[in-house]
């Protein structure tokens, strides 16, 4: 299994022939390498309805036919703009010919914001998402505070890799995140949704200080690990 992180909190699992893709917020991220015109999925996994995750699923899964998973009110929403859906709720798990997905709370929100017309649509619940394939599992938490559970699926789960946001204001800064790290009991720890906007600037290097030695690792924008 190859796993790459394209910026934000955009990765990509390569995994028994399938590309999988994790919220593509590509248009208007000046942290990604990638190009939403070309770039080719066979699924992408939403953690929540941001604008900044769900990104650009519709016009990327319609190219592509992706199968999209997301919560059932996002997915709703998706399958109404005519994209292939399959809705999960969380602690839910499902077995797909691809590998296990499993949806865990996190702790934020998620809509859709209008600004033109005013209106904000509820998206469902925020999830993180455990991913395993190939006897590996990956955790990408979303976007979330820190929350004492984090713990249980840790203890429940053994995680290769985890993606943790660290940008502070609108989820855990990198204190935090280095606590949800411990609980996750996670191999390796890779830093997300940081830089992209002034009021989440961090220095993830400093994060990984926070953890023990060989733990944490920054990525940048087309980086990737081997599991």
């Amino acid at each position: 299994m190859k796993v790459t992180y394209h910026g934000h909190s955009v990765v990509k699992i390569e995994t028994q022939g399938t590309i999988i893709l994790i919220d593509p917020f590509i248009t208007g991220n000046a942290h990604t390498d990638l190009d939403p015109s070309t770039i080719e999925t066979d699924v992408i996994l939403l953690t929540h309805g941001h604008g900044d995750h769900v990104g650009d699923t519709v016009d990327i899964a319609k190219r592509n036919n992706s199968l999209v998973i997301a919560s059932p009110e996002l997915a709703d929403l998706l399958g109404w703009e005519g994209v292939r859906t399959h809705a999960m709720s969380i602690g839910g798990a499902y077995t797909f010919d691809f590998g296990r997905v499993k949806l865990t709370q996190a702790f934020h929100s998620s809509s859709y914001v209008n600004h033109i017309s005013k209106k904000i649509t509820y998206t469902g619940m925020p999830t993180g998402i455990l991913f395993t394939s190939e006897g590996k599992t990956v955790f990408h938490a979303g976007d979330t505070g820190l929350f004492y559970d984090m713990k249980v699926i840790g203890d429940r789960h053994a995680i290769d890799l985890a993606f943790l946001p660290i940008g502070d204001n609108h989820t855990m800064g990198p204190e935090d995140a280095a606590v949800a790290a411990e609980w996750l009991q996670a191999k390796q720890v890779v830093p997300i949704h940081f830089n992209t906007f002034p009021f989440i600037q961090q220095n993830p290097h400093s994060f990984v200080a926070l953890l023990p030695s060989g733990v944490g690792k920054v990525l940048e924008a087309g980086e990737g690990i081997e599991l």
